[in-house]
């Protein structure tokens, strides 16, 4: 029996394609392990959004192939490379990391196990390139019983609804790496949603490049807005989300990377309506000053945003709202940084992230006159992050003496309906709380961006957005 080793690095989105991937080893009879050093074929799912993705997943292609030269047992083993920067970097890669066997690309992850088939047992000459299994552009997109074996723990899963994106976005790679934007339909989803929540399943996240344009790909064009939800024109998450609503068991659905050019009343309204739906809003902004929106050819205006911002919140009372910001980009002034430093000053969002920009190669922004220095760059995140770590502190804070309903991630940690896997606040809350089940807790303290229910902060909570800072 093969042994293979995974290690996926990047986004959920990255996540359900290791998933994938995994689903097929395992239909093909293939043993996955954990530990890398027993394996007879390790995988590298890559990411490369940003630059420090990319050379993350770099230093973690050459530790393996650094490991692998000293494990005398496992010289003969294969290393393969997968994901973004494989499908991103298909021409450029095999001559240069000659450390590689073989590169598949995002279309190719269905036939991974056939790939490794072919790579044990052979030998590559010294000088000839690994194969670089990738097509032009993704077209895959999975499916209900695409085969797959999850690698998040039980009570919680991702369902990627689509795949791709349409957005011009300048500074994003996003497009030219996954291709257009193309959906899933809706019974396939709930199909899947089925089964997870049959399978034990207490939080079901929504993802893709944009949950929000979900299902309209497929709309026939006729007059009227592209960019409003309608669920009368076809499919939408509108759709999506009362079909899945209406699926028996106790059990949260979460939506993760929306895009603000799509939402409308309907779904603030359908939102506020489905029970199972949490009071959560991922909605990366990315900027509030026009001349910057424009920049960035992000689809939308600085009013457009404020009087969306307004109609969430009076709409779906008790929302948790979650936004990225990204300072330094192209073009950027010390009048546009004050202009969003108040806009986070006056909105106070619950949830707010800070990305210094990226000059990443193949953008329209890379090309662009007028790069920030690297140094103002980090000036500039440093006070929006200074001021975001002020207002959450603030926001625990009017949590003590509430009662939330958590989702017990682990012994004595929880997370509220306001926190996304891995990317939120945590609550600190009895031990003998069981793993993968519902509690309802009463807030007592507030720690940072955590909060604590009965126990006392553990050793370094308080800190957390200290390390976060650095």
């Amino acid at each position: 029996m093969i042994k293979v080793g995974l290690i996926s690095l990047g986004c959920a989105k990255n996540l359900v394609d290791s998933e994938i991937m995994a689903g097929h080893l395992q239909k093909a009879g293939m043993q996955m392990i954990p530990d890398a050093a027993q394996a007879d074929v390790v995988i590298v799912n890559t990411c490369s959004f940003l630059n420090a993705s990319k050379e993350e997943s770099i230093q973690v292609i050459l530790e393996q192939h650094e490991q692998r030269g000293m494990r005398k047992r496992r010289r003969e083993q294969k290393l393969i490379v997968a994901g973004c920067m494989a499908q991103r970097f298909s021409k450029e890669l095999p001559g240069a990391m000659p450390e590689v066997d073989a590169f598949i690309g995002l279309d190719q992850i269905t036939s991974v196990a056939t790939v490794i088939d072919d790579l044990v047992g052979k030998e590559r000459k010294a000088k000839e390139p690994a194969p670089a299994l990738v097509s032009p552009r993704s077209t895959f997109i999975p499916d209900y019983d695409t085969p797959r074996f999850r690698l998040t723990p039980r009570h919680f899963a991702y369902i990627k609804i689509a795949e791709g994106c349409n957005h011009p976005c300048t500074f994003c790679i996003i497009p030219q790496i996954r291709g257009r934007h193309r959906s899933r339909t809706i019974e396939s989803v709930v199909k899947e949603a089925r089964q997870l929540v049959a399978e034990g399943v207490k939080e079901i996240n929504l993802i893709s490049q944009d949950t929000t344009f979900f299902g309209m790909d497929t709309w026939e064009e006729r007059p009227g807005p592209r960019s409003k939800v309608d669920s009368s024109r076809g499919d939408s998450l509108t759709t999506l989300l009362r079909e899945l609503n209406a699926i028996e068991g106790d059990f949260w659905i979460r939506i993760l990377y929306t895009h603000p050019a799509h939402w409308s009343p309907e779904l603030i309204a359908t939102i506020a309506a489905c029970r199972k739906v949490v009071r959560y809003v991922d909605m990366p902004l990315q900027h509030i000053s026009d001349r910057m929106l424009g920049l960035m050819r992000r689809e939308t205006s600085s009013q457009y945003i404020r009087d969306l911002v307004r109609d969430i919140r009076a709409g779906i009372p008790g929302i948790t709202l979650r936004t990225t910001f990204i300072v330094g980009a192209p073009g950027e002034t010390e009048d546009d940084q004050r202009e969003l430093l108040e806009f986070i000053r006056t909105t106070r969002f619950e949830r707010l992230g800070v990305f210094e920009y990226s000059q990443e190669e193949g953008t329209k922004a890379a090309k662009m006159d007028d790069q920030v220095p690297a140094k103002l760059k980090k000036k500039r995140w440093h006070e929006a992050m200074g001021l975001q770590r002020e207002i959450a502190a603030a926001v625990s804070a009017t949590m003590v003496g509430r009662r939330l309903r958590v989702l017990v991630e682990s012994p004595g940690v929880a997370r509220a309906e306001g926190d996304a896997p891995d990317i939120d606040g945590r609550v600190y809350v009895p031990k003998s709380l069981p793993v993968g089940a519902f509690a309802e807790v009463e807030i007592t303290g507030a720690a940072g961006y955590d909060l604590l229910a009965g126990v006392d902060a553990p050793e370094g909570a308080a800190f957390r957005e200290l390390a976060v800072a650095q």
